[in-house]
C-alpha cells in the first residue's frame, strides 16, 4: 500500500501519487500515459485523471502497479472495484492484458488468449482471487507459455490451480524445473495450427517469442515499442548475448505480424509493412551500433 509520507516530489499536487517504492517499470505508463510519466529515476504523476475515463485507467494503474507503489489521498471504492474488473483487460480480438503485473517479474506484463480449444497465459500475473476468478470464468488455463527465466512469478500456481502445461526453453528451464513442455534447440516450430514458438536467444539463453495467428507476436523482454521515439527497441543492458541477441532480432524479419506484445516496455500495432520497416530499422542500428 502506497504510503502518503513518502509520496515522490516528482507528483503534481491531487489525489493520485507514485511513493518511493516504485521499481520504474512503467506498468502505470503503459495503463495511464496521459497522467503517469518518467521523472528521474521513478514513474510520478504529472497530470492529474479528469473525468471518468482517465480516472479509470488511474484506477488501473493502481491495480496492477506490482510493488502497490500508486495510492490516493481519498479513495473511491465504487471505482476502484470498477476498474478491478476490467481486468482481463481487452487488447483486441481474443487477446488480453492481465493486468496486476508481479514483483517477482520486476512489473512485468503478462496476457491471456481465449481460444476454444483451451486458453493460454503468456508470463504470470499476481495470483490473486478477482483475477483467478474472471480467468476461471472465461474458461480457465490450458498452455503457460513463459518467455524466459526472469518472468514465471506465479506460474506454478497457475498450473495447479487449473491443470495447465508450463511451456519453457531447455536454457531458462531452471526457472520452472518441473516444466510438461520443454523446448530444445533455436528452430521455431508450430505447436499447434493458431501457435509458433520462435527461440529468440539474448537478453537469455532460452528466450522466446510466441507467434499466434500471425498477428500477435508475444515477446518477453526481446523486444518492445518505444513511444517516446515510436519506434521498436531491445535490451542494452542484462544482456546474455550481445551477438545473440542481434541475430534473433533479425530472425523475425522471416515473420508477418501486426502486434508485438511485450512484457516490458509498450505494446503496439501497425500495419505488417510498417512493423516490418520498423524492425529492419532496429536491426540497422543494433548492427550499426555494435551494441545490443
Amino acid at each position: 500500500m502506497a504510503d502518503k509520507a513518502r509520496r515522490l516530489d516528482g507528483n503534481v499536487e491531487g489525489n493520485f501519487y507514485v511513493d518511493a517504492t516504485c521499481i520504474n517499470c512503467d506498468a502505470c505508463r503503459q495503463l495511464a500515459p496521459a497522467n503517469f510519466e518518467e521523472v528521474g529515476d521513478y514513474s510520478a504523476v504529472t497530470h492529474q485523471p479528469t473525468g471518468d475515463a482517465q480516472i479509470r485507467q488511474a484506477y488501473r494503474a493502481l491495480l496492477a502497479c506490482p510493488t502497490g507503489s500508486i495510492g490516493t489521498e481519498r479513495t473511491s471504492p465504487a471505482l476502484l472495484n470498477a476498474a478491478k474488473t476490467d481486468f482481463p483487460l481487452p487488447v483486441e480480438d481474443e487477446v488480453y492484458y492481465c493486468g496486476f503485473n508481479s514483483e517477482k517479474s520486476f512489473g512485468a506484463n503478462s496476457f491471456f488468449v481465449r481460444r476454444p480449444d483451451g486458453n493460454w497465459l503468456i508470463d504470470s500475473p499476481r495470483y490473486l482471487k478477482p483475477l483467478v476468478d474472471a480467468i476461471e470464468r472465461m474458461g480457465g488455463v490450458a498452455h503457460i507459455f513463459l518467455t524466459h527465466e526472469d518472468d514465471v512469478a506465479d506460474a506454478a500456481r497457475y498450473a495447479k490451480r487449473f491443470g495447465a502445461v508450463r511451456i519453457i526453453h531447455h536454457e531458462d528451464v531452471h526457472a520452472m524445473a518441473d516444466a510438461e513442455v520443454v523446448i530444445e534447440g533455436g528452430d521455431a516450430h508450430r505447436f499447434s495450427p493458431e501457435f509458433e514458438i520462435i527461440p529468440v536467444p539474448g537478453h537469455t539463453a532460452g528466450s522466446m517469442c510466441l507467434l499466434y495467428r500471425d498477428r500477435f507476436l508475444f515477446t518477453g523482454d526481446h523486444l518492445w515499442w518505444d513511444p517516446e521515439y515510436r519506434r521498436l527497441d531491445s535490451p542494452r543492458q542484462l544482456v546474455w548475448d550481445a551477438d545473440a541477441l542481434r541475430y534473433s532480432i533479425a530472425t523475425l524479419t522471416q515473420y508477418s505480424f501486426e502486434w508485438v506484445l511485450a512484457g516490458h516496455g509498450g505494446r503496439v500495432r501497425l500495419p505488417d509493412m510498417d512493423m516490418q520497416a520498423a524492425l529492419r530499422d532496429l536491426v540497422q542500428r543494433r548492427q550499426q551500433a555494435g551494441t545490443p
